[in-house]
């Protein structure tokens, strides 16, 4: 796993949430900002939470068909699992 700044990747994807909504300090702001001047992964991941996040404000759910639905809950019961999906 790739460090920069004394930030993990891992611990990158674990602070996105509180970076991209302003609550992060000061000091892990600027650790954050440090890691994505050093990670072009990471920049990629925040660009997609970014998309995640401007795409699902417009779906509602019943514009999901209950199959795909049902297949996305099953994957992510999967992954919170760490078992690949089905």
């Amino acid at each position: 796993m790739a460090r920069h700044a004394d930030l993990t990747c891992r611990e990158m994807v674990e602070l996105v949430t509180d970076y991209l909504e302003g609550t992060l300090g000061p000091e892990d702001r600027a650790r954050f900002e440090e890691h994505l001047a050093g990670c072009d992964g990471c920049v990629n991941y925040l660009e997609q939470m970014r998309t995640v996040l401007r795409l699902t404000g417009s779906l509602s759910e019943d514009a999901v068909p209950a199959g795909a639905r049902d297949r996305l809950v099953e994957a992510f019961r999967g992954w919170r699992g760490g078992l690949s999906p089905r």
